[in-house]
């Protein structure tokens, strides 16, 4: 099965880059005006229109081949999954517990070369924070 979905990958691989090549060797459709007056693709390998005919039909065929090994992409992933049952908060992962830290640990002892412990933060550094929310002027920030 992983040898099919090689082959099917390289195929579809190929056939895109074919098309990009095919795709950018097209005229627009203003070139067919420049054909007409006898500047132009009027002396080619294929003549004034031949080339046109040749590359947009291979372009389609590609396209073509292109959409099929998408298809068989899409269907040969979806051979690999199993249907899982049960919900996906079943499978949730568990949180690992950490150990307990002891009591003298904190942020500071966390931080490498400092060995003594960093001053305890007093509680009247913190704002307390307002016990309604501000309505109409109070909103506005003053400077």
């Amino acid at each position: 099965m992983n040898v099919l979905l090689t082959i099917v990958l390289a195929v579809q691989i190929l056939s895109a880059l074919g098309m990009i090549g095919l795709i950018l060797l097209q005229h627009g459709k203003g070139a067919d005006m420049g054909a007409a007056f006898g500047s132009g693709a009027s002396g080619s390998l294929f003549g004034a229109t031949g080339s046109a005919n040749f590359l947009s039909r291979t372009t389609a065929v590609l396209a073509t081949v292109f959409f099929v090994c998408t298809l068989g992409l899409a269907y040969l992933g979806g051979a690999y999954r199993t249907p899982d049952s049960g919900s996906v908060l079943d499978r949730a992962a568990v949180p690992a517990t950490s150990p307990a830290a002891p009591a003298a640990s904190g942020p500071a002892n966390q931080i490498p070369g400092t060995s003594a412990p960093a001053p305890a933060a007093s509680s009247a550094a913190v704002p307390a924070a307002p016990a309604a929310p501000a309505s109409g002027a109070a909103q506005i920030p003053s400077k």
